[in-house]
């Protein structure tokens, strides 16, 4: 028995929805969940929606080679329920806080709320602030095609009645405008305050719709509704280094603004005339419309005002120092590093320790090589600078740049081009792989024989300083030779194309990380028959691939215990009888995003600890390059199991597979695990280290 993978997903985004609902998540934090949950939406549809699509539009035999059955019931099944939970973020926008927002004092108001004083302001900003930023275009015979950019919200206009009817002029016209959320810097307004300190707020919507009668004087009647379009965001490229991927890449990306439609989203007040008026110069089909509401792009939430009033939002969790790592420039990390490992957790803690680590390798002499992979690149990206000094200096930067990171192609090719310049070797990724592993090593020469040491950084999450602020993940210090080494010769595998040699303590995809995961799990199984202690706890953003879902289920029924934190997609189906009886899961949604993967194994009593860039999908596991490295030292997997522990306790943020929230028996105290690791991190905080002054 499997859950459908679509039909998982959409069950995780309701969490979020959940998120927006519950009354302790602050004011403001709430608005962002709705957010999240529509940023989340759109890509849904523009890359799996779109897929579906794509394949429901192959021939019966192209899709059985493929082995895919017609899902045209399946993407039925996915319109009903998006079209529940679009039926449920507007009620809770609606009902819960908006009216949550007027008590607190915050109001968005329409055009038709305004007091006429506001109505005068309101005119005058439309005057100076946006109408230079419009441009119209009328939808008639001269209008071959109408292109509509992806994610971006559109008004439509309907002029009707005009002031003067001539003989060449039409009683009725339809325009189209994109609405200039950019270049007007965003997409609200803020209105000044009242005497009594209420604070007002329109979408940049409203204004239009207000002074919309301006700008077609000639017409009594303008009407105006809203429209937005998901483009499909799947690049049509071969995953193969054949040619130049770069240009395959850069050209793709050109026709993703292009791209097939995978949803119009409108106003389902929209005049029907309009509606047609605007399918016949799209192009757009009859699947592809949604039913939206008078809004749209509610992502555009993130940048709601938040008028000063900081109770509304999350207190605020400055990054935490590391209780072992050096906290000044003037000691040394390599040295550290050197002398023990280190776990570091972020974004509870500090990412600079990463791009000091860089850095400071960048500058030490005897530093011969730094090589690193870069999976998702920011576009400000501390880390890309720091490489392009390093080799400046003079040091050997190899850098894997992942090109076909969805979303990230643009940031990740332009930084690529900066390092080439600078002298860095650029690989760009592998034929028929994603790179996916968070790897990064530095080459030393040290002592009088100038023997190579190595120091190297492992992690669950990517070298990237934003999304580190807001996803949970571990990253590990580590000059073990035994991982090391290792890890230099993934790194020759991303060099000369050559299979490595099979890994003794690093579980490397698509090598054989599946099957020494299978063993992992056949030795849990083999301790159960044998009545030993046998568990299994999994903590993962995914489970999806069939025949690890199934090796569980096997386990399950060899009595083997499987703890499962899962936060997003999982098509396992627990608690079923006779097949996953010892099964249980749960899943959390929270401030933070829950990004590290996690795997535990009982192993007779000594436990195996990995963390891990790779979920259990047959993506992760076979066609990309993924890294499951063991925490040998005893002070770091005793950290991780107990940060894993709180997680297992949660009883304020956790939820089961079918998004029940698991609050605990009746007098448990509350164990509110994002709150709790913070305290914890913080208490181990106040350890000083040994300073470190130099390495080697």
């Amino acid at each position: 028995m499997l859950h459908n993978r679509e039909l998982s997903w959409l069950t995780f985004n309701a969490r979020v929805l959940q998120e927006a609902q519950t009354p302790t998540v602050p004011l403001l934090e709430r608005l962002k969940f709705l957010a999240i949950f529509s940023s989340n939406l759109d890509e849904y549809f523009k890359v799996r929606v779109a897929t579906l699509r794509r394949l429901r539009n192959l021939k019966k035999k192209t899709r059985a080679k493929l082995g895919n059955d017609d899902p045209s019931q399946q993407l039925e099944q996915i319109l009903t329920e998006v079209k529940r939970q679009q039926e449920a973020f507007g009620e809770t926008f609606r009902e819960q806080l908006l009216p949550e927002l007027r008590q607190r004092g915050i109001h968005l108001i329409a055009d038709r709320d305004l007091t006429d004083s506001q109505r005068e302001w309101v005119q005058q900003y439309f005057r100076q602030r946006v109408q230079d930023l419009l441009s119209p275009i009328v939808l008639d015979d001269n209008l071959h095609h109408l292109f509509l950019k992806d994610q971006t919200v559109y008004l439509t206009v309907l002029l009707t009645d005009p002031v003067k009817a001539k003989k060449h002029e039409d009683d009725e016209r339809v325009l189209v405008l994109e609405l200039p959320t950019k270049r007007h810097g965003g997409r609200f307004v803020q209105l000044p305050p009242d005497e009594d300190g209420q604070h007002y707020v329109m979408f940049l919507d409203d204004v239009i719709r207000c002074c919309a009668a301006e700008l077609f004087p000639k017409y009594k009647s303008v009407e105006v509704h809203s429209i937005k379009m998901s483009r499909d965001a799947e690049l049509d490229i071969q995953e193969e280094v054949s040619g130049n991927l770069l240009a395959k890449i850069k050209s793709s990306l050109q026709k993703r603004e292009t791209g097939y439609p995978a949803r119009l989203l409108f106003d389902p007040t929209m005049p029907k005339a309009v509606l047609r008026a605007v399918m016949q110069k799209t192009g757009i089909g009859q699947d592809e419309l949604v039913e939206g509401s008078r809004y749209h792009n509610f992502r555009d939430f993130f940048g709601f005002p938040s008028f000063g009033l900081k109770e509304l939002e999350y207190e605020p969790q400055p990054a935490l120092p590391h209780p072992t790592l050096p906290r000044t420039k003037a000691d040394s990390l390599l040295a550290a590093i050197g002398q023990r490992d280190h776990l570091i957790h972020y974004p509870y803690q500090s990412f600079d320790y990463v791009t000091r680590l860089i850095k400071e390798a960048g500058k030490d002499p005897l530093v011969t090589d730094i090589h690193i992979t870069l999976y998702r690149v920011g576009s400000k990206s501390e880390v890309a600078k720091a490489l392009l000094k390093a080799a400046k200096h003079g040091k050997h930067v190899t850098v894997v740049v992942e090109l076909k990171a969805r979303f990230d192609e643009e940031s990740n090719i332009r930084w690529a081009e900066k390092l080439e310049e600078a002298g860095a070797t650029v690989i760009y990724g592998v034929p028929e792989l994603k790179v996916h592993a968070k790897l990064l090593l530095v080459t030393r020469r040290e002592g009088a024989d100038e023997a190579v040491r190595r120091y190297a950084y492992l992690s669950t999450g990517n070298f990237n300083e934003s999304t580190a602020g807001v996803y949970a993940d571990h990253g590990l210090f580590t000059a073990d030779e035994r991982l090391t080494g290792e890890m230099a010769r993934i790194f020759r595998f991303f060099q000369d194309g050559k299979q490595p040699e099979p890994f003794e303590h690093l579980l490397v995809a698509p090598f054989e990380l599946r099957q020494r995961l299978t063993a992992l799990v056949d030795a849990e199984i083999d301790n159960a028959v044998n009545g030993r202690e046998a568990y299994i706890l999994l903590k993962l953003n995914a489970l999806q691939d069939d025949g690890m879902i199934h090796k569980l289920y096997e386990a399950s029924r060899a009595g083997v215990r499987v703890e499962l934190l899962i936060r997003g997609i999982s098509c396992l189906v627990p608690g079923v009888v006779g097949q996953s009886d010892t099964i249980s899961q749960r899943g959390i949604v929270d401030r933070y995003l829950e990004h590290a993967r996690v795997y535990v194994f009982a192993n007779g009593g000594e436990e195996k600890v990995y963390i891990a860039s790779a979920d259990w999908m047959a993506r992760n596991l076979d066609r990309r390059v993924e890294v499951a490295f063991p925490l040998y030292d005893d002070a770091v997997r005793a950290e991780v199991r107990l940060l894993l522990d709180l997680q297992r306790q949660d009883n304020v943020k956790s939820r089961d597979w079918q998004n029940h929230l698991l609050t605990g028996a009746e007098g448990d105290a509350a164990v509110h695990a994002q709150a709790a690791t913070y305290d914890y991190l913080q208490k181990q905080s106040k350890k000083r280290p040994r300073s470190s002054k130099a390495a080697g």
